[in-house]
């Protein structure tokens, strides 16, 4: 298979059955002017919403959450352009095209994630919180450490996030547009810049709108008329697949993709968690005026996303029945003397090609410029959450303890967008040839195993201390960190060892826990001033986690 979009993979996880999915090279494909001219529509259209919004950020709250004005339908619509990558749209419509039935592990495990969102968090940090998710995790705590190790995750995760999005952008530019890969990972690097650097958090909400309803009604299309070939039946649309498929009636059944069960919970706990711990996603909760809105918000983006995860499984079936034996998608390759079949750019690209087989070159063309657009709307919001980590954390409140003015935040904060920019493309450029499999793993682990448990235990303990979130949170960070580079998704694939010291290709099941555990002991042994201190504020921040009452309201304007 070929490696075109390894590092597209931003939500699907490194075990040993991904890394091993997506190696190879990518060939540079005829240039595709319908796909040009849509997606130069698309930029065009995102950089006039971004100089309307220009004007409106006057402030650093119009500037990270856009004023928290953003109604919750907008903000859910915005969160399901920002969680609806271009990995889970052609990675999983890809994995049920090889595996079937077991390709709804990834759909099924991303979307369970969000009612912990909805229950444990969106609530009481929309009313704790101000810009980050550091706000929350430090509100009783000492600021200087918790937030230092708070944007410490944050930026983890973003840049183990831009790396993986960055290289396959790249690799689908180069796939989809026939655009070299230098100049597809400047152009990428260069637009989310500006869309965050003048637009801000506005700019990006209208950037992941845009694009959660182009992919939405693309997919849909494709999916209609993937169902009017079977006569609007599933069941036609199984028995056919069934009838293609080489595995036969094996496609419909579990168990093919993940096998090992310890791995199967830990990949399931890490989506499920991991969700709660991502920086750019837990930003969002800050752009609606109330907590009653960031309810609305969380139950509007898990009807889209479940919808979209539903779409993705009927295009992957209908890449098995459109694709299978059509010789149009297919090289002929020759392996150890033998002749087989592969499909052009890899089976990362059967809901590409799926796209030409029902609708022609025209459809093709817009699913080609949706795929970019997608990478665009999630690097934004990456690239966003990362300037705030090391504005609004990092710089406002830690080196200038809360002193800095509106002016020198909003310019530390442009400055760290251009700074993330450039690293980006120089990091995008470094990786291209590598595996980056597991870095996407790394980046949700990292999200599961530390920021996930301080953000709970800041909220629903009151025996938290300083020392025990930070203590805890690295604990699980850099688990995290060992038990993957240990395991078959560096050690083997990337190290090219024979055997994995750590079995396992996701590590969640064992460091979450051990940031739980980590973080309660030592915050009971915790005898100091400063531990006093810490538990007092729990009342204070109860009452406001559950009222809203001192909660920030939106701006004027």
């Amino acid at each position: 298979m070929n490696k075109s979009l390894l590092g597209l993979m931003t939500l699907l996880f490194s075990n040993s059955v991904f890394a091993e999915a997506f190696s190879g090279d990518v060939q540079k494909q005829a240039t595709n002017w319908t796909a040009i001219i849509m997606f130069f529509i698309f930029v065009g259209a995102t950089l006039y919403i971004t100089k309307w919004a220009a004007k409106q950020n006057k402030s650093t709250k119009d500037f990270y959450t856009g004023g928290g004005g953003i109604s919750g339908f907008q903000n859910g619509l915005a969160i399901a352009g920002d969680y609806m990558s271009a990995a889970s749209f052609l990675g999983i419509s890809a994995m049920v095209f090889t595996s079937g039935y077991d390709g709804l592990i990834y759909s099924t495990g991303f979307l369970v994630g969000w009612p912990i969102v909805l229950f444990l968090v969106a609530e009481r940090l929309r009313n704790l919180g101000k810009f980050t998710f550091s706000d929350v995790a430090a509100y009783r705590l000492a600021q200087k450490p918790v937030r230092l190790f708070a944007a410490g995750g944050s930026l983890v995760v973003v840049l183990l996030y831009l790396i993986a999005q960055v290289v396959g952008a790249g690799k689908l530019i180069q796939l989809l547009f026939g655009m070299d890969y230098l100049f597809a990972v400047i152009l990428v690097g260069v637009l989310m810049v500006a869309y965050v650097m003048f637009g801000g958090m506005l700019a990006t909400t209208w950037v992941q709108m845009i694009k959660a309803v182009l992919l939405l009604g693309g997919a849909t299309f494709m999916s209609l008329m993937v169902l009017k070939h079977t006569g609007f039946s599933f069941e036609g649309m199984f028995q056919a697949a069934v009838d293609t498929h080489e595995k036969g009636e094996a496609i419909l059944a579990p168990g093919g993709l993940v096998k090992n069960p310890i791995d199967a919970l830990s990949l399931g706990l890490a989506l499920m968690f991991g969700t709660a711990g991502l920086p750019h996603i837990l930003m969002r909760f800050f752009t609606v005026p109330d907590a009653r809105e960031a309810r609305k918000s969380v139950v509007v983006a898990t009807g889209f996303i479940g919808y979209f995860y539903l779409l993705t499984f009927i295009i992957g079936f209908g890449a098995i029945i459109f694709l299978t034996k059509n010789p149009d998608f297919f090289n002929e390759v020759t392996k150890n003397g033998k002749t087989v079949y592969e499909m052009i750019g890899g089976t990362n690209m059967a809901a590409v090609h799926l796209s030409k087989a029902v609708g022609g070159d025209l459809l093709l063309g817009f699913i080609s410029a949706v795929a970019f657009a997608t990478i665009l709307a999630v690097v934004a919001g990456l690239t966003l959450s990362g300037a705030s980590a090391v504005s609004h954390d990092i710089y406002a409140s830690v080196i200038r303890k809360g002193q800095a003015s509106q002016e020198e935040e909003m310019r530390v904060s442009k400055m760290a967008t251009l700074a993330l920019g450039v690293l980006s493309i120089i990091l995008g450029l470094a990786f291209e040839n590598q595996n980056v499999a597991f870095m996407v793993g790394l980046a949700f682990a990292v999200a599961a195993s530390a920021n996930f448990p301080v953000l709970m235990l800041s909220m629903f303990w009151k025996g938290l201390t300083t020392r025990g979130a930070v203590v805890g949170g690295f604990a699980g960070l850099i688990g995290a960190f060992l038990l993957i580079i240990l395991g078959p998704s560096v050690w083997v694939s990337v190290l090219h060892n024979k055997e994995a010291i750590f079995p396992y290709g996701n590590p969640a099941i064992f460091t979450i826990p051990l940031a739980f555990i980590v973080s309660i002991i030592v915050s009971l042994l915790d005898n100091s001033e400063q531990a006093k201190k810490d538990k007092e504020g729990f009342e204070a921040q109860y009452v406001r986690s559950m009222t809203g009452i001192g909660a920030a309201g939106a701006s004027d304007h």
